[in-house]
């Protein structure tokens, strides 16, 4: 099987590296193709070099991913420009064959140059395209829609500071496929009909979507659905989507706008609207108010996703409906007929993520996953505290850094096992309380902040005497 594979290059967009690897390794699976592929040494660079069994699994794989600028069989890899000619030579020459399918007569070509870290003009670019005039094409030049294309790559470093006079690595290949990166412009919050002050941003709630397998005809479900970024990218991927929130404002577009030229909401937005805007609302199953403290759904709701971003406190509330009587576990049930408007109280992060895993372990068939965000501290961060559950397996876990002192990590929980009749499996939730420590942090930045200004404006103050009586001395 090994003898059968091919070289290819994932050439990314230089934006979350972190999410590349689980986003590869979601969709591989979701595809089911098997592949034995670790993480690259250095994560950072932007071309990553994999094995595959054919361009129709290289296609599959740019079908889905968002962080992909595009995808090419691997031809020759060097660290010198002449080695890399040398390379490709031999190539053209171990493959005949080509001479009646790439090189054919009847196939347009174009070359295509890319640099990274380094610019350079139009006329270079084809000084190094003409390079490469032992290739043996004999077909039309084609600059727009072309049979075959092939992709010159050279590659000077990380460091814009620092850029070396030759490249450090040199790639040639073929193209295969571009990313789905076209899909980011198409579900813009800018253009969107219906957003809040925490909608989230259309790539990473892509990568969401690709981390949970969502495929045509998924059941998938965000308990804290907010505007419904989330069902956006689910059914954008074939997904039937349907959410809860407790904020019933939000869900019937009566909140604040969150549009900076917006004065009130127009009477159309709605998370059904945004569906309806991107042509997916025969995905949009519904949403309803709901307190997530005291689930509405039946015992036997069987989902295949949950996508979900909880609320953590800081631009968003964690609420939960209560009682006022702390003796009491529910809420007393409102008369028959009568207006009821419940009392909430705080919902602890911690209590979020337990009722969040231990409802992902009842509801998510076998193989299903659940992917969510959870704030943290960087400084305080340890793998072994991040919540689980025994029917739960952590298959990925990505660092998005908000600021110098917090981030937030994306995790990708499977379900691997079904809870016992007994039903005793417990999940345990984060025990940091995030809110408290973050506005802490941020009380202390802030100190630190003005204690530098003061100090700043303090040693400009005796700079401004000194020179003065400088001046009177002379």
């Amino acid at each position: 099987m090994a003898r059968n594979l091919r070289k290819y290059v994932l050439w990314f967009a230089q934006e979350h590296v972190d999410f590349r690897f689980p986003e590869i390794q979601s969709i591989l699976k979701l595809f089911n193709i098997s592949q034995d592929w670790k993480k690259p040494d250095n994560p950072e660079l932007p071309f990553w070099i994999i094995d595959l069994p054919d361009d129709d699994c290289a296609r599959k794989i740019a079908s889905r991913s968002v962080s992909l600028r595009c995808i090419m069989e691997l031809w020759a890899h060097s660290k010198s420009i002449p080695a890399l000619h040398s390379a490709v030579r031999k190539v053209v020459q171990d493959n005949p064959q080509w001479q009646e399918t790439i090189f054919s007569r009847n196939s347009s070509f174009r070359l295509n140059v890319e640099t990274y870290n380094k610019h350079i003009s139009q006329a270079e670019k084809v000084a190094k395209i003409e390079t490469f005039n032992y290739i043996p094409v004999t077909g039309e030049v084609n600059l727009k829609n072309p049979d075959v294309q092939f992709v010159y790559i050279e590659f000077y470093g990380l460091i814009p500071t620092e850029v070396p006079p030759e490249p450090h690595d040199v790639l040639f290949g073929r193209w295969i496929a571009d990313g789905r990166r076209a899909v980011l412009k198409e579900i813009s919050l800018k253009r969107r009909k219906f957003i809040g002050n925490t909608s989230m941003d259309p790539q990473l709630s892509l990568l969401m979507a690709n981390q949970a397998l969502i495929k045509d005809g998924d059941l998938v479900l965000d308990p804290f659905v907010g505007t419904g970024s989330l069902l956006v990218s689910a059914a954008k991927f074939g997904g039937f989507v349907l959410g809860t929130d407790i904020d019933f404002l939000m869900l019937h577009g009566r909140t604040r706008p969150s549009r900076i030229k917006q004065k009130v909401r127009e009477k159309d937005e709605s998370i059904k609207a945004n569906l309806t805007q991107y042509d997916c609302q025969d995905k949009y199953l519904d949403v309803c108010v709901s307190d997530f403290s005291l689930p509405i759904w039946r015992d036997n709701l069987v989902l295949d996703a949950i996508i979900t971003d909880p609320p953590y406190g800081i631009r968003e509330a964690t609420a939960k409906v209560a009682s006022k009587d702390p003796s009491t576990q529910k809420p007393p049930s409102p008369p028959p007929g009568s207006f009821h408007c419940p009392s909430r109280s705080h919902y602890d992060l911690h209590d979020i993520f337990r009722d969040l895993l231990t409802f992902s372990a009842k509801h998510l068939r076998l193989g299903g996953r659940l992917v969510c965000w959870l704030p943290v501290f960087r400084e305080d961060y340890c793998p072994t505290k991040l919540p689980s559950h025994p029917c739960l397996r952590l298959v990925a876990n990505s660092e998005q850094i908000l600021n110098t002192f917090s981030s937030r990590r994306l995790l990708t929980y499977e379900k691997y096992a079904e809870i016992g009749p007994d039903g005793n499996a417990e999940a345990t939730g984060t025990q940091v309380n995030f809110r408290r420590w973050y506005f802490c942090h941020s009380d202390e930045t802030r100190e630190q902040k003005r204690l530098q200004k003061a100090q700043l404006r303090k040693e400009q103050r005796e700079e401004a005497e000194k020179r003065m009586k400088d001046k009177e001395l002379s």
